[in-house]
């Protein structure tokens, strides 16, 4: 069942550089798909999939940094895959967008190997309460029949040899995602996201290569806050956050 417009609000992302709308009710991204999209390596010309696309922010964030893209996103919920072909139309993105299963992932993507593979995997175990009182929400925050392990697999064999993996998840899942990396994929990095200096890291960006053999790398944490605390009604956001998120600069790792 498609969303109606009184359902959706339309929210500036990259300074305004996307509007995207987004159901008022129901899973509604914030930081975390920028920070993704910022991750990967992407060039002009190269081939790209989001794994769970969700109403699009991620995929429209990378195809509105990087130019001359053949992106397309798979998402599992119809009505947020419609959303997601909707946002790509009113930002002039050129994305297809696949409604499916990872697990029993469509033919036309079967039959594609892309360059880069992305994700933002719900956060929380399929036996986990993710606290959404929203199906959308739930389904895109606790797993379903999916687990981490299934996503790392889908999104490896989409891939090209050396082809680059990049996702972002809460740091204590990643003994996880290496687990599922181990074997399969190398010359992985690891940066951890740090809400402010001297406090631990709460989200991870970790990316690997299909079938290469480089040594795995923990970056030097991301400060994403200035200060030791929130003190004003505004944002804190340190000056290079700032400019990932409102001036398109890429993460580099």
């Amino acid at each position: 069942m498609s969303f109606a417009d009184e359902q959706l609000s339309r929210d500036d992302f990259l300074g305004g550089a996307l509007r995207i709308r987004q159901p008022l009710q129901g899973y509604r991204a914030a930081t975390d798909p920028v920070f993704l999209a910022a991750a990967v390596p992407a060039r002009a010309g190269q081939s790209v999939l989001e794994l769970g696309c969700g109403a699009g922010v991620a995929l429209a964030c990378l195809c509105r940094r990087v130019e001359g893209l053949q992106a397309h996103g798979l998402e599992l919920q119809a009505d947020y895959a419609e959303l997601a072909e909707r946002n790509a139309r009113d930002n002039g993105l050129e994305m297809t967008i696949h409604q499916g299963d990872l697990l029993v992932m469509p033919a036309a993507l079967r039959a594609l190997g892309f360059d880069h593979v992305f994700a933002n995997p719900p956060f929380y175990p399929r036996n986990a309460a993710s606290g959404a009182s929203d199906r959308g929400r739930d389904t895109a925050h606790r797993e379903g029949e999916a687990g981490l392990a299934d996503w790392i697999t889908a999104g490896l064999r989409r891939l090209k040899p050396r082809g680059y993996f990049t996702m972002i998840h809460r740091s204590e899942r990643l003994v996880d995602i290496l687990a599922g990396l181990q074997g399969r994929a190398g010359d992985i990095r690891i940066l951890p996201l740090v809400p402010r200096a001297g406090q631990d890291a709460r989200r991870v960006i970790v990316q690997a290569r299909k079938g290469a053999a480089g040594p795995l790398r923990l970056l030097s944490p991301l400060v994403l806050h200035k200060g030791v605390a929130h003190e004003k009604d505004e944002d804190s956001f340190n000056t290079t956050i700032r400019k990932v998120l409102r001036e398109i600069q890429p993460i580099v790792l």
